[in-house]
């Protein structure tokens, strides 16, 4: 009698378990999966025993055939639905290909390596981050700034990260500092509302009213609603009156008035003029 498909899955899956990529168990199983019409699966079983052993015909006749399932089922993107192809160790390869590897196992490599790169960055940025988040709760602020700067080595181009190292600069009075990570914030997020009202605040310290006046406008516009940035703006208006105040007038010029002309240089300068100077002639005293 035949034992169910089931136990031809229990089976070699028990003994994988117990002896990573053992032949016998990978393509009993995966003969398991194709008879399931699980092909997926099966594919990535037969891709693993071919990884082991290339020489392994049925595997190979086995991966061309499902291959042309796939792509009549689930298209140009089947490869994208496939679970992950492990990476057989060289220990555990019996018959090589000599010479270089396939393509085909190259970008299965290198997808992996970027796959687990990003995902320790990940890990690593997350962490990083709320580390970063702790301290400044503790006002910690510069402890915070090595924190953040690490996050963006991770992901330059995280928003969130630049407008909570402004938030840093700004407390330790480094304004212009603040002001390039707001800057910086805005080409990601041209909108970001927490950008511009830390913007208007370096510039507050910067003594750029004009410019901090211009942000908090902006911040309000999105939201009018923002009570600190009404309440900035009200200050920074009389701020920019009083600076305006107190810029230097030019000197005005000096008048001085004329009393009398001598008649020979006034006329010596119409000849060298126009005719219609003549009309002046009357208010000369002489």
């Amino acid at each position: 009698s035949f034992a169910p498909v089931s136990s031809h899955l229990f089976i070699p899956s028990r003994a994988l378990e117990l002896q990573p990529f053992s032949l016998k168990p990978l393509l009993r199983r995966a003969t398991a999966y194709d008879s399931l019409e699980r092909y997926r699966k099966a594919y990535v079983d037969y891709k693993t025993v071919l990884q082991i052993d290339i020489s392994v015909q049925a595997a190979n006749d086995s991966v061309n055939r499902i291959t042309r399932q796939l792509i009549e089922e689930d298209g140009p993107e089947w490869r994208e639905k496939l679970p992950e192809i492990p990476l057989v160790p060289l220990s555990a390869q019996q018959h090589r290909r000599e010479g270089p590897p396939s393509a085909e196992l190259l970008q299965a490599r290198a997808e992996k390596a970027a796959r687990d790169a990003e995902r320790k960055a990940e890990v690593r940025f997350t962490a990083v981050k709320q580390e970063g988040n702790d301290f400044v709760k503790k006002g910690q602020y510069q402890d915070a700034l090595g924190k953040y700067t690490e996050c963006l080595k991770l992901k330059p181009e995280e928003c969130a990260v630049y407008t909570n190292r402004a938030l840093c600069y700004l407390k330790l009075e480094r304004f212009t500092e603040a002001k390039q990570d707001c800057d910086a914030a805005l080409k990601v997020d041209p909108t970001n509302k927490k950008a511009f009202y830390r913007r208007a605040l370096a510039n507050r310290g910067l003594k750029d009213y004009m410019a901090c006046s211009s942000d908090l406008q902006e911040v309000l516009q999105q939201d009018p609603n923002v009570q600190e940035a009404e309440k900035e703006l009200e200050e920074v208006t009389v701020l920019l009156r009083q600076s305006l105040a107190n810029v230097s007038p030019a000197k005005p010029r000096t008048t001085v008035p004329i009393t009398e002309v001598d008649t020979l240089v006034f006329l010596y300068s119409l000849h060298r003029g126009r005719c219609s100077f003549c009309l002046l002639l009357s208010s000369v005293k002489g």
